[in-house]
């Protein structure tokens, strides 16, 4: 068992004395002999801090009569259910909060006021045995403890893993794929070796081929593999999971394979990601897009009740082109995203119920929302929320989420999921369903993957996964807050100029047990931490700047935190002054601090399980140190000194202050976020279907055309900027008007990176002139070549 500890929270410890001490010290030295390190507790308080930190723990011996400590945490995340019990009935209850059948034995001493009879009855269920120090000797007690801390370590190992660990163990030569056969390959080179001990050689002797038939197929979803994808399927609560190892884009085309075929119609969040697209292409269906709302940061926000009814579905079926040549005028299929890159998750099961009428497949892209359900803050806000408990009846339709595991849960890069509620309506058979895996999946795996996936699993099975999810929701609340009282002090300190940066969130929440309203900034942590209520986007507030929702329909999700800059307000408000968000996170980036994100006048940072208060802190001082080179208007030679050596000409005599305003001016004049607006609102019209443009681009059939060029040509390739990270022209759409709203927006585009170099765009789809600088926009030639 190596890096395993047991905790010792013992009123007697190493440092105290008397006769019960010195047994005490021989049981720890006894479990150190047999590779358990001791950590010593010796009240409450550390006990719980042994808790929070120390993640190898195998066992644990709690004293009934532990003193309890104070119980000033940092985190303020004790259960206080064990409040007034003494601290051994604190540790306990905190132990079955955080961990998983991990074996506590309860330490008693010779007093009759301690006889077990006297213990509440739940105690019997939390520990797996009783010491009594004195009664047997310290080798006894230490193996009965080193026994259960082995048997817990082989529990905890979920069935992949732990299978692939066997393997390893076995140590047997390997006479099959991947050539370097555990890495010997690599030790015959000198430029291999350095490979070889950079990444050490379990991660070698672990890459194995699907030769090895004990360790299961990933296609045929056999053996511990089909053993783990349906261990996920339960803690996920599907009815079924697949194991997907080129990451959620993969997914998303497997389910968009699967469930549309050539020509039918597929209705669509215009707010998807990329690999949405490229299934329809996959595919060939014809794509309805919904369009969802926004606001005046130039956020996009969920897509409005109004947008998913039944009759307004039907009547956008009805306008679109394409579907006067689709097979039929129902559509079998929809995309929605959810939660959005900016954390707004939906009401599922009310979104499926608005759905139901209008497609018997619904999907759920959760590429960044994983965790849903591992906390009650969620509740009914993802995907396999939809099942016939919430839904029952015969419309319900099959739900499909598809999750990136790695993005926000711990799994390694490319390693998802998709999971699967079957509907009677649209039964998914796993025959049929696997020849759309196959199509997109791969015969040899990386079984390092397939184990974090089975990791990632088990991290989320029982209290351990809500314990999690909570201390980064807990961090998440903690920085917000303390952004909010930043600004505050400031304000009341006024021997500075009164800015700081904001958060997008409530002003105020309410506690709906007691009806009172207070100042985020002051609420209880954990009110924040537990009621959904307080993260909802009530109709019609200010601090969202959304329109056409209903009460309980979205939720912003606490861990993806958006930093607002003065400029700008929700609701669509420009100031005389302002601090482009790109400024900012060009500085932050300066400092080695890298968001999700950046908007104009927003920055997006998440706030994931790796998260800790010496990371939030380094972010809150950079933030002050921004406001500090602001207000003092330092020359960027001190603040940006990268850009100024790439651009000497145009920033070389500039300060902060100065660029600031340049930029917040020429966003203003350029009107650059209504035109995003306009240019996502007022859609392109739709001509060909993407899958022909597919076509004609990979034969040739396309041209790269300057903006000046491109109106009324067609579009053969997909166009998303970043950001804000949204497609904003699709395969097969007009590029419309010279002074319609998309030319509009991407002129301003172009305008802007010429402007301001070192601060440009990230256009996929669009090619820049290098001379030039100019925007090239692949397009549809007219000859039909």
């Amino acid at each position: 068992m190596t890096h395993s500890s047991v905790l010792l929270a013992l009123r007697e410890t190493p440092l105290t004395g008397g006769i019960g001490t010195e047994q005490v010290r021989h049981i720890g030295k006894e479990l150190a002999n047999r590779g358990l390190e001791p950590r010593w507790a010796a009240d409450a308080r550390e006990a719980r801090a042994a808790l929070r930190t120390e993640a190898g723990l195998a066992a644990a011996v709690v004293a009934w009569d532990l003193p309890g400590g104070p119980r000033n945490d940092p985190d303020g995340r004790t259960d206080p259910s064990g409040e007034g019990e003494g601290g051994g009935a604190e540790v306990l209850r905190q132990i079955q909060r955080r961990w998983k059948h991990m074996p506590v034995f309860l330490l008693m001493n010779d007093d009759s006021d301690q006889d077990l009879e006297r213990l509440p009855l739940w105690v019997s269920e939390a520990v797996v045995g009783y010491v009594w120090p004195l009664e047997d000797t310290a080798s006894f007690i230490a193996g009965r403890i080193a026994a259960a801390a082995r048997a817990y370590h082989q529990d905890i190992l979920p069935p992949f893993f732990k299978a692939l660990r066997r393997f390893d163990d076995a140590h047997e030569y390997s006479w099959h794929t991947p050539a370097h056969s555990g890495g010997v390959a690599f030790l015959k080179s000198a430029t291999g070796r350095a490979f070889f001990d950079y990444f050490g050689e379990r991660l070698f002797r672990s890459d194995l081929s699907i030769s090895v038939g004990e360790l299961g197929s990933l296609f045929e979803h056999n053996g511990p593999i089909g053993a783990a994808e349906r261990n996920a399927a339960r803690v996920f609560g599907a009815d079924r999971t697949y194991f997907v190892l080129h990451g959620n884009s993969t997914a998303d085309r497997m389910v968009g394979h699967y469930s549309v075929t050539t020509d039918e119609i597929a209705l669509v969040d215009r707010n998807c990601h990329k690999s949405v697209l490229h299934g329809l292409v996959i595919s060939g269906a014809r794509p309805v897009y919904l369009v969802p709302t926004r606001n005046g940061y130039g956020l996009a926000g969920p897509l409005p009740p109004r947008a998913v009814a039944p009759g307004s579905v039907a009547s956008r079926v009805a306008a679109n082109p394409l579907t006067a040549g689709a097979v039929s005028p129902d559509a079998q299929y929809a995309v929605v995203t959810n939660s959005t890159y900016d954390g707004l998750c939906y009401d599922s099961v009310a979104v499926a119920r608005a759905f139901a009428p209008s497609t018997p497949r619904l999907h759920f892209d959760e590429a960044w929302f994983a965790y849903a359900r591992f906390h009650p803050l969620y509740a009914g806000r993802y995907g396999m929320a939809v099942g016939p408990d919430t839904f029952p009846e015969a419309d319900r339709p099959t739900v499909f989420s598809t999750q990136s595991t790695h993005k926000l849960l711990a799994a390694l890069s490319q390693s998802a999921m998709v999971h699967v509620r079957s509907s009677p309506r649209a039964p998914v058979e796993h025959e049929r369903f696997n020849e759309a895996f196959m199509m997109h999946g791969t015969t040899s795996p990386l079984y390092p993957a397939i184990a974090s996936l089975d990791v990632a699993t088990a991290m989320m099975d029982g209290p351990q996964g809500e314990w999690l999810i909570d201390e980064a929701v807990t961090e998440a609340v903690r920085f917000r807050q303390a952004v909010v009282r930043v600004g505050r002090r400031i304000a009341e300190a006024a021997d500075r100029p009164d800015w700081f940066f904001g958060v997008w969130q409530p002003d105020t929440v309410t506690d709906p047990a007691t009806g009172a309203s207070v100042p985020f900034a002051d609420a209880p942590a954990a009110l924040l931490r537990g009621e959904p209520a307080c993260w909802l986007l009530e109709p019609g507030a200010a601090w969202h700047g959304f329109e056409g929702l209903t009460e309980g329909y979205c939720m912003l999700d606490p861990v993806k935190v958006t930093l607002t800059c003065p400029g700008v307000t929700a609701t669509g408000e420009t100031s005389s002054w302002g601090i482009p968000a790109r400024v900012l996170t060009a500085y932050l980036a300066d400092r080695g601090i890298v968001v999700e994100k950046t908007d104009s006048y927003t920055t997006l940072i998440l706030f994931s399980m790796g998260i800790t208060k010496g990371k939030w802190g380094t972010l809150m001082d950079a933030l002050m140190d921004f406001k500090s080179l602001y207000d003092s208007d330092a020359p960027l030679e001190r603040v940006l000194p990268g850009l100024v050596e790439r651009y000497p000409a145009r920033y070389g005599d500039r300060t902060l202050r100065e660029l600031c305003q340049d930029m917040h001016e020429h966003l203003a004049r350029g009107e650059l976020i209504a035109s995003l607006d306009a240019a996502f609102q007022q859609l392109p019209e739709p001509v060909e279907p993407p899958r022909r443009c597919y076509q004609r681009l990979v034969r040739g059939g396309t041209e790269r055309l300057r903006l000046a060029e491109a109106p009324g040509r067609i579009a053969a390739a997909m166009v998303t900027v970043t950001p804000p990270g949204i497609p904003v022209l699709m395969p097969g759409e007009s590029l419309g008007e010279p002074d319609g709203p998309l030319l509009r927006y991407l002129g301003a585009l172009e305008a802007f990176d010429r402007e301001f170099p070192g601060f440009h765009s990230e256009a996929h789809g669009v090619t820049l002139d290098p001379e030039s600088g100019d925007y090239l926009i692949e397009c549809v030639r007219r000859d039909g070549s």
